[in-house]
């Protein structure tokens, strides 16, 4: 009798535990592993993309495209291993365009080198626009002038534009310029008018010509996250019109 109770007691555990790793393994609409995941919904695609030398693991889930995340585990060596994100298509011209704005809302790891990062691209990919909301570690945006230090020299400091307080850098990722807003303290919410950032870049001159409006992207561009960590996108939307 005691050896027929003990057989039920066990297998009741047993099926507890499997119960339990079914829920957390499938608790998410779309999972992938694969470097280049992909996955649309509500007019947004959400993208793995792991891109970089030397990454390691990294697997996404999403529930939705405002609702989504990946644990990562790449090491503690320099460059950029990857960008999840969430794609949003615009491809409106720059004049056309009455509205622009985008609310995000993250929870972040306290340990690796990664910034959440807007990254926004105009005339296909003659430009790249990033704004850092937030970043941690020895992560540094691309500049053409860096100090004695090693640090990055920006062109603008502690200009208030789109909501937000940044510093900005001109560079260049070899391909095409790339204009980095940086904000001067880190933040995991808010809203930024990403219309307004556009329109100053384009009275500075830094754009040549009709300039349109290809994506806006916003996800957590990884340098490093050794010991394994969730980046998790709680909310996140694109307003355009």
């Amino acid at each position: 009798m005691k050896t027929k109770f003990k057989i039920l007691v066990s297998l009741v555990f047993s099926f507890i535990l499997i119960s339990n790793f079914t829920l957390t393994a499938y608790a998410a609409t779309w999972s992938s592993a694969d470097q280049w995941a992909t996955w649309s919904n509500g007019g947004y695609t959400i993208y793995n993309n792991v891109w970089g030398s030397g990454a390691g693991y990294q697997s996404i889930w999403a529930n939705s495209y405002s609702n989504w995340g990946v644990w990562a585990q790449h090491p503690n060596t320099g460059g950029i291993k990857s960008y999840p994100n969430v794609t949003k298509s615009i491809g409106k011209t720059l004049s056309s365009i009455k509205t622009l704005q985008s609310s995000f809302n993250v929870t972040r790891p306290s340990s690796g080198a990664y910034e959440s990062a807007y990254d926004i691209w105009s005339n296909g990919s003659s430009y790249e626009i990033m704004l850092w909301m937030n970043s941690y570690g020895s992560v540094a945006p691309i500049s053409y002038n860096w100090d004695a230090s090693g640090k990055p020299v920006p062109v603008y400091t502690n200009l208030s534009l789109g909501g937000h307080s940044w510093n900005v850098y001109q560079g260049s990722n070899g391909s095409n310029p790339v204009y980095s807003f940086v904000r001067t303290s880190s933040t995991n919410s808010g809203t930024v008018d990403i219309l307004a950032i556009l329109n100053w870049i384009n009275g500075k001159g830094w754009f040549s010509g009709t300039q349109t409006v290809n994506l806006v992207q916003f996800g957590f561009e990884i340098t490093s996250s050794s010991a394994g960590s969730d980046f998790i996108c709680n909310s996140y939307s694109v307003t355009s019109n």
